[in-house]
């Protein structure tokens, strides 16, 4: 399961707002003292993020899942801050100081008390929240391999930011209003080219790196730039790719520099 799942990260992705966008960071990852219910070493299946606000620790598992491997993720989310200070580039101290977590159980099928504690909105230690995925896959008459995939998880996780923002009449996430923006700006002026455009939007706005060459985007080991071909954006010299990175910290300060250059951007619920 692991192998497809890293093969197709989108299977993880949830219907709950915020948990549709998802990537895989790490996999197999050892902990230390990691499983509180065996006092001994623990070792997290994938560590995955959600977004730009989640890191996510994911328990896989072949048949059901119970009580016993919602304590064993409970146990590895207990050990969180070791996961940091492991690998410490996982993270975007621009977008916010500390990523928020979620654990997530993946299964065959699931217990039926455990599903509707689930779904009633579970968390552990107060603000973490956890989901369970079911994940199925059959051979059809016509050879195909097909996947079916149940979502148990709140419709609405608490402290968690909805704030979605307008432009140009669409409704955006902080990462897409930033692609949005400087889209239709290239194509207001289209002769525009790589230091110009970077004057007009230089990286102390996103704190690291605003946008960058598609060549650069594409040769780093995770992705933290749009680099799907809708997404890429032709200038005169270059293709560039906008980073992903955004967050609480750092989307105010973009905003308010596009209110400068008379971009106007609305916020919403």
């Amino acid at each position: 399961m692991e192998a497809y799942l890293i093969e197709n990260p989108t299977v993880l992705s949830m219907e709950t707002d915020g948990f549709n966008d998802v990537d895989i960071l790490k996999c197999e990852v050892t902990l230390l003292d990691g499983r509180v219910d065996r006092n001994s070493d623990g070792r997290i299946d994938i560590l995955a993020k959600y977004g730009q606000e989640y890191l996510a620790v994911v328990e896989l598992k072949l048949g059901e899942l119970t009580e016993t491997h919602l304590t064993q993720l409970e146990s590895y989310l207990k050990e969180r801050q070791q996961i940091l200070q492991k690998f410490p580039d996982i993270w975007d101290t621009t977008v916010s100081n500390q990523p928020k977590w979620i654990g997530v159980m993946i299964g065959a099928t699931i217990n039926h008390d455990l599903m509707l504690k689930i779904r009633k909105g579970y968390y552990y230690n107060i603000d973490i929240p956890i989901a369970a995925l079911t994940i199925n896959r059959y051979k059809g008459k016509d050879g195909n391999v097909y996947v079916v995939t149940d979502t148990y998880f709140i419709e609405r996780v608490k402290n968690k930011d909805y704030t979605k923002y307008i432009f140009n009449g669409q409704k955006f996430g902080k990462n897409r209003l930033v692609l949005a923006v400087i889209k239709d700006f290239v194509e207001s002026n289209p002769t525009i080219t790589y230091s110009q455009l970077k004057s007009k939007f230089p990286d102390s706005l996103q704190g690291r790196e605003t946008f960058t060459t598609e060549t650069d985007a594409k040769s780093k080991r995770d992705r933290r730039n749009f680099i799907e071909p809708d997404e890429l954006i032709s200038l005169a010299d270059e293709i560039i790719a906008v980073s992903t990175q955004w967050g609480l910290v750092n989307i105010n300060p973009f905003i308010d520099h596009c209110k400068k250059m008379n971009i106007d951007i609305k916020l919403t619920q």
